[in-house]
């Protein structure tokens, strides 16, 4: 494999795994919690997805041109992205819906894990030499 798109295929693979598991644990184990929610858990995925595969690019490329940046790079486009998913998730907490603690639970969740995946390609990043 190419070891420029190894971030990124490490990255769709664990965003894959954690989006199965995730998938089945709403299905069988909170089955119908999440009918009224404002984003089904597919959008969710899909945008923190498409955001660490712009995170882990943007970071393969700043490798190359000079790995002593990765790290700031790293905690701009974080922030950028917690930025973007406040914007995503005010429409949930400002809804006058009673049971939104489920959701929101579930949207914090997949910003953390996701989080995780960064900080682990991330790192993965810089050890390489």
């Amino acid at each position: 494999m190419n070891p420029s798109l190894r971030p990124l295929s490490e990255t769709a693979v664990l965003a894959a795994t954690a989006f199965a598991g995730h998938a089945l644990l709403l299905h069988f184990i909170w089955p119908g919690r999440t009918a009224d929610w404002h984003y089904p858990i597919v959008a969710l995925y899909g945008f923190f997805s498409l955001c660490s595969l712009f995170i882990a690019y943007i970071l393969g490329r700043t490798k190359v041109k000079n790995i002593d940046s990765v790290g700031s790079t790293f905690m701009l486009l974080t922030c950028i992205k917690a930025v973007l998913a406040y914007v995503l998730l005010h429409p949930v907490l400002t809804s006058g819906k009673m049971d939104v603690e489920f959701e929101k639970m579930n949207f914090f969740a997949v910003f953390a894990i996701f989080l995780t995946i960064e900080t682990v390609v991330s790192v993965r990043l810089l050890q390489k030499k």
